[in-house]
């Protein structure tokens, strides 16, 4: 597969546990997970830097500069800035945004923590991420490891993730069902729109 497509979310865990492995043989696993949340920051807050990684047609010299240049001012480990430069090579720098994600739950599970997904239209500030992080570990009893995604297409609200089960409170999924139960109420008009009632 070329540099072009979006990778995988099987290509970016096969990423993910490779470098995992050899972190532990190194015993260097939280200090990748340090150098992967200034990268993860790095592409919250530069769109300019997030449309680089995923850019089709950039030479791989330019990767290769704009990581290392990266990796240098972040101090990264030596571990971490080779396996960003295997991805260059192979040509899965797109990969990277799935690789961290990958990684840090990996890393929970092997720490017995529990992996939540949180997806939000807007990025919430820290202490919102605190509290919300609270709330989860005080209804699962146990520590939990969040990872926090923007996603726009939610409009509002939230979708949490926690393994197989999710948590859709987003104003899209709201509008969704809406939308079905004003399709369902005009091929039911003797309901007089009492399924509205259904719209939480």
């Amino acid at each position: 597969m070329s540099n072009n497509t979006p990778a995988s979310s099987i290509v970016s865990e096969r990423y993910a546990l490779a470098l995992l492995d050899l972190a532990e043989q190194g015993k260097a696993v939280d200090k990748v997970l340090d150098d992967f949340a200034s990268l993860e920051k790095a592409l919250e807050d530069s769109k300019d830097f997030a449309r680089f990684i995923a850019a089709p047609l950039i030479s791989k010299s330019q990767q290769s500069a704009v990581i290392k240049d990266i990796s240098k001012k972040g101090k990264f480990q030596k571990m971490t800035s080779n396996f960003l430069g295997v991805l260059i090579e192979n040509g899965r720098l797109n990969a990277l945004p799935g690789v961290i994600a990958s990684y840090k739950k990996k890393v929970s599970e092997k720490n017995g923590e529990v992996f939540v997904k949180v997806e939000t239209a807007f990025k919430i500030t820290a202490k919102q991420t605190k509290d919300l992080q609270k709330k989860i570990e005080k209804a699962l009893g146990s520590d939990v490891s969040m990872d926090m995604q923007i996603s726009p297409e939610i409009i509002g609200g939230m979708v949490i993730t926690i393994g197989s089960y999710m948590i859709d409170d987003s104003v899209r999924r709201k509008l969704e069902r809406l939308n079905a139960t004003l399709v369902k109420g005009a091929s039911q008009s003797d309901t007089n729109g009492q399924n509205l009632r259904e719209v939480v």
